[in-house]
């Protein structure tokens, strides 16, 4: 049988159009099915159309993150995506989401902003910027997490290896690839990538499952995913 997509959402930050469908079918090889291209990278909704009419393996979920405004909903709507992330929790957003049938996951950091957002309708969260909450301040709003709503970590985890096709190596100014520097690239053929997309779901995942995580979700969930 087909083993079960990670539940982890890809994110292209800084990805060009004309480079997105590489690399999402290095994470689609690894088994992610959600991607979310950031509004602020380059001509994003170009690249969410890409993803949407190539449409990916079963199950993929292709959309938009730092979804502040409605018409930027809008546009991602009509560009074929389904998937909204905001970093933020805007009522209007995650009722227009719901409106349009779009998963949507509003960025949440409070007790306060998590029922505002399942009040209107968001039963997916994101808590940002997790890497500097921590598991403690999840473990903390796990308690109060009502039934039907998961948490998605967002900001506390990132891969220290960007994967590029490039035949160029890298150059003695640049920098080792970071969150802050996108555009670094080392050059890596087509199987390394898909080896190392794997090795690195397989941590998240495992971050997810490991015994500090399985054990507030056993004590405060009541063993919820």
């Amino acid at each position: 049988s087909t083993a079960p997509a990670p539940p982890l959402v890809a994110i292209l930050r800084g990805v060009q159009p004309d480079r997105v469908l590489e690399v999402a079918e290095v994470l689609w090889t690894a088994g992610i099915r959600m991607i979310e291209v950031p509004l602020n990278s380059p001509d994003p909704f170009r690249s969410i159309a890409a993803l949407a009419n190539h449409g990916g393996p079963p199950g993929s979920l292709i959309g938009a993150g730092t979804v502040l405004k409605v018409d930027d909903l809008k546009r991602t709507h009509a560009s074929g995506g389904r998937l909204i992330v905001a970093p933020n929790c805007d009522p209007e957003v995650i009722r227009e989401a719901c409106r349009l049938g779009m998963v949507v996951m509003p960025g949440i950091a409070t007790a306060t902003a998590l029922f505002a957002a399942v009040r209107e309708g968001a039963r997916q969260l994101n808590l940002f910027p997790a890497g500097s909450l921590g598991s403690r301040h999840l473990k903390a709003l796990a308690a109060v997490l009502p039934p039907g709503v998961k948490v998605f970590p967002v900001g506390a985890w990132v891969p220290l290896i960007y994967m590029s096709g490039s035949r160029q190596g890298p150059r003695a100014s640049d920098s080792a690839p970071s969150s802050s520097n996108p555009t670094t690239l080392w050059p890596l053929s087509a199987s390394v990538r898909v080896i190392l997309c794997r090795h690195f779901t397989k941590r998240a995942v495992a971050w997810t499952q490991g015994p500090e995580v399985r054990g507030f979700r056993q004590k405060y969930t009541g063993g919820r995913s």
